[in-house]
C-alpha cells in the first residue's frame, strides 16, 4: 500500500497547489491513499468549509486539523458532515466530530488518527499518548496499517510518540512547525517515523506567512498588522511511504517533495 502524507496546507498558494497538482501526483507516484493535513489551508488559520471541499474535490481521501482546528466557526458544523476530516483525538469529548477513523481502500481498512501535543502549546490538552491508545484499542483492530498525526511543537514529544507507537503504527509523523525535518527512518518495530512533515505552501517565507510583517515583530518587538501567508510559489512537502497490507508494517520511507524550494543545489 503506497501512502502520502503531506504537511500543513498554508493559505491560497497551498490551496492551489493541492488543487491543481494532487491528481497528477496519485497517478505519477501511483497512490493509494492520501492524508493531507489542512489545519492552515483558509488565512493560515484553521479551515473552512468551502476550503475543505478544495481540498476534498482534489483528491485528498482525508484530511486532518490541529490546534486551529475551530479557528473557522463553519467547520464547527462542517466536521459533522464530513467524516473525511478528523479534528484531535485530545480535543476536549464535547468538540464536535472525531479524532480518529477507519478508511477503505481497496478491501482494506485503514486507521487515521490525530493527537495534540502538551509541550509548549498554548492551550492544555489531554493526554495524547491515552488518547491514541483508547482509538487503537476501539478501531485498531479493525486496520493493519495505523496513520497517525501528532501534531506539536516539541521534537522530543513527537519522537517520543514515534517511540510509544512502534509496532503498532505504520507511520507516525509530526505537523505543526511547518519546516520538514531529515529524520525520515523506520524505527526498529516496523513503523515509519518522520519528527515534521513540513509545509504546502511558499517557503520563501516565515513558516508560510509573508516575511514582511514577522521580520518587522522581530525587530521592533511590536506587532502591528496581521500576519498573511506568503502567496509565492508553493513546494508540496511530506512523507511516502510503502506499508505491507498484512502486518501494517513500513517497508519504506521517504521525505516528499514537490517544488523548487527544497531541492538540493547543483555542485
Amino acid at each position: 500500500m503506497r501512502i502520502l502524507f503531506l504537511g500543513d496546507v498554508m493559505g491560497r498558494a497551498g490551496r492551489a497547489a493541492i488543487k491543481d497538482r494532487l491528481a497528477g501526483l496519485r497517478a505519477d507516484h501511483k497512490l493509494d491513499f492520501i492524508a493531507v493535513n489542512g489545519e492552515n489551508a483558509t488565512s493560515g488559520a484553521g479551515l473552512s468549509g468551502a476550503h475543505a471541499k478544495v481540498l476534498l474535490e482534489a483528491g485528498a481521501d482525508c484530511l486532518t486539523l490541529g490546534d486551529h482546528a475551530f479557528d473557522q466557526k463553519d467547520m464547527l458544523q462542517f466536521i459533522a458532515t464530513e467524516p473525511r476530516i478528523l479534528r484531535p483525538l485530545n480535543f476536549s469529548p464535547s468538540a464536535p466530530g472525531k479524532g480518529a477513523r477507519l478508511f477503505d481502500v481497496k478491501g482494506r481498512k485503514i486507521l487515521v488518527a490525530q493527537a495534540l501535543g502538551q509541550v509548549f502549546m498554548k492551550r492544555p490538552f489531554a493526554d495524547p499518548f491515552s488518547a491514541l491508545d483508547q482509538a487503537f484499542k476501539t478501531l485498531g483492530g479493525q486496520a493493519a496499517i495505523r496513520i497517525v498525526d501528532i501534531h506539536a511543537e516539541a521534537t522530543s514529544e513527537k519522537m517520543a510518540m514515534g517511540h510509544y507507537l512502534d509496532g503498532r503504527a505504520s507511520l507516525v509523523v509530526g505537523t505543526h512547525t511547518h519546516v520538514p525535518t531529515a529524520d525520515a527512518m523506520i524505527l526498529p518495530g516496523g513503523t515509519g517515523y518522520m519528527t515534521d512533515a513540513g509545509m504546502c505552501g511558499d517557503y520563501h517565507s516565515v513558516i508560510g506567512m509573508d516575511r514582511a510583517e514577522p521580520l518587522r515583530r522581530f525587530l521592533t518587538g511590536m506587532p502591528k498588522e496581521r500576519f498573511s501567508p506568503a502567496t509565492g510559489p508553493t513546494t508540496l512537502s511530506g512523507v511516502l511511504i510503502e506499508a505491507d497490507a498484512a502486518n501494517g508494517h513500513a517497508t519504506s520511507i521517504t521525505p516528499f517533495r514537490d517544488g523548487g524550494h527544497l531541492q538540493p543545489s547543483a555542485p
